[in-house]
């Protein structure tokens, strides 16, 4: 199988690598006339506002007690020492979720053995659950 650039479909496809290969080695550095506007009116899939965010708090069972989800109020559980922000889920962990009793609380021991048992919750006079005692089979 030879090359034959005779053939006007062999000339066309050199010009064409040709030509991109001089635009991946000499780019154009030209800025455009006019601003893309596209994006203007913004992105779709972005939220309308972002949800407000804490960094670096320390957290107790008693100051994340607030933080129930009633009358639409933020949603937050703790997790092994983690505090997360779980307000988008508020079908799950809102006062008429699955998972409401885990809201404003310490969930660690209760999301570990699976269990939603008032008993898994840390009491709120009580630091964090560092679930220490657990073995890894019961996680």
């Amino acid at each position: 199988m030879s090359f034959d650039l005779t053939l006007p479909i062999n000339t066309a496809l050199l010009l064409y690598v040709l030509f991109c290969v001089q635009r991946i080695l000499f780019p154009s550095n030209a800025t455009p006339k006019k601003t893309p506007t596209e994006f203007k009116e913004g992105y779709s899939w972005m939220p309308k506002s972002h949800p407000p965010t804490l960094l670096f708090k320390t957290y107790t069972p008693k100051t994340l007690v607030p933080f129930n989800g009633q009358e639409g109020q933020r949603i937050l559980l703790a997790i092994k020492g983690v505090v997360y922000d779980v307000t988008a889920g508020r079908s799950f962990y809102g006062p008429s979720g699955m998972y409401a009793n885990f809201a404003g609380r310490d969930a660690s021991r209760g999301m570990a053995k699976q269990s939603f048992d008032d008993e898994m919750l840390t009491p709120i006079d009580q630091p964090l659950d560092k679930l220490e005692d657990l073995k890894p089979d019961e996680m």
